[in-house]
């Protein structure tokens, strides 16, 4: 009996995450769930981002979400005055539940990358394409047929395994615009960078299909986000703020955030020799949904945060627990790995 409740409640709690799509809270740590376009768009060379999330802790039974992504600049220039392409590869795993219901996916993203000049701003359009696989097995389900009147008898035959195998071809494109105010100033410690994008996933609609039955769409999902980082003029503490609103056929998620920044060690601007330490602690909201308190930790390059949701809607009737999410990222801010070394921009 256990088991059918663990069932019914993994796959009833995906209408309640407002989308089919697996997310993660710290939307800054996964540009490229966020938008294609943003793949190459960072100050430095070389990017690695790894994300894990425990959903829905004590809820009886696992759901976890892992996921590594790497992208690269190719042309970019000691400025970045010049256009150039950006590359990423990602990869997730996404499994829950007892019958260990799962979504795997792996994606290459292509960006055109156009900075105006040297004035800050930078526009960048990507696309993104990728094979997914959605499997499961009832080996480990209980049902009621295994219920002989008197006790559960395992021996006794189960369900038949309807939730079959199948691959699909997915296809993304976005849009993402940049301006970084303290890039041609002279000035330490006073920077303003915004950053706004719109995007599109599974606009091929891919087809999914569990059982012998019809065929179903995965549906288009659109994003929009928007991010502001302000450092305070002669202040060691700087603000970031960032929002997005997913919509998937009908359904809406909408996660803000805010961090406060302390910076403990300065970088330099002109030669790049030395970069900002941050520490950041703050809170992310989801609508209707959880409070995430996280921090953050940005050092020489290195980005480590941890977040945790408290469950605030009616699921937290269902479970005891929230959800613990890490990211772990590392950007190359001396030297293109892949040219001879040159200074940062």
């Amino acid at each position: 009996m256990k088991n059918i409740l663990n069932l019914i409640f993994g796959l009833s709690l995906s209408t309640f995450t407002f989308g089919q799509d697996l997310h993660f809270a710290q939307s800054n740590q996964t540009p490229m769930f966020i938008n294609p376009g943003a793949v190459g768009v960072y100050d430095g060379w070389e990017r690695v981002i790894i994300n894990h999330r425990n959903q829905w802790l004590g809820a009886g039974t696992q759901f976890m979400t892992t996921a590594i992504g790497a992208d690269i600049n190719l042309g970019k220039s000691r400025f970045n005055d010049k256009a150039h392409l950006g590359l990423g590869i990602l990869f997730f795993n996404d499994v829950g539940g007892d019958s260990k219901f799962g979504n795997q996916a792996g994606s290459l993203t292509l960006s055109g990358i156009l900075p105006m000049g040297r004035s800050g701003h930078v526009l960048s359009i990507g696309i993104q394409g990728g094979v997914g696989q959605r499997k499961a097995t009832l080996t480990n389900v209980s049902f009621m047929s295994q219920w002989d009147g008197e006790r559960f008898n395992p021996l006794l035959s189960g369900e038949s395994n309807p939730l079959v195998s199948f691959n699909y071809f997915d296809a993304s494109a976005g849009v993402y615009y940049v301006f970084n105010g303290g890039q041609n100033s002279f000035q330490g410690n006073s920077d303003f960078k915004l950053k706004i994008g719109v995007s599109g996933f599974h606009l091929n609609q891919p087809k999914l299909k569990y059982a012998g039955g019809e065929a179903e769409p995965l549906y288009r999902k659109y994003v929009g986000h928007i991010g502001i980082v302000k450092e305070f003029s002669g202040s060691p503490f700087a603000i970031d703020v960032n929002g997005v609103q997913f919509i998937q056929s009908g359904h809406n998620e909408t996660l803000l955030g805010a961090m406060l920044r302390y910076r403990f060690e300065n970088g330099t601007k002109i030669t790049g020799h030395t970069q900002k330490a941050f520490f950041g602690i703050g809170t992310y909201y989801r609508y209707k949904d959880a409070i995430i308190p996280s921090i953050m930790i940005d050092w020489r390059g290195f980005q480590f945060g941890i977040s945790y949701d408290v469950t605030i809607s009616e699921l937290r009737k269902a479970y005891g627990g929230g959800s613990l999410e890490f990211s772990l990222s590392f950007r190359n801010l001396d030297h293109s790995i892949f040219k001879t070394r040159k200074r940062r921009f």
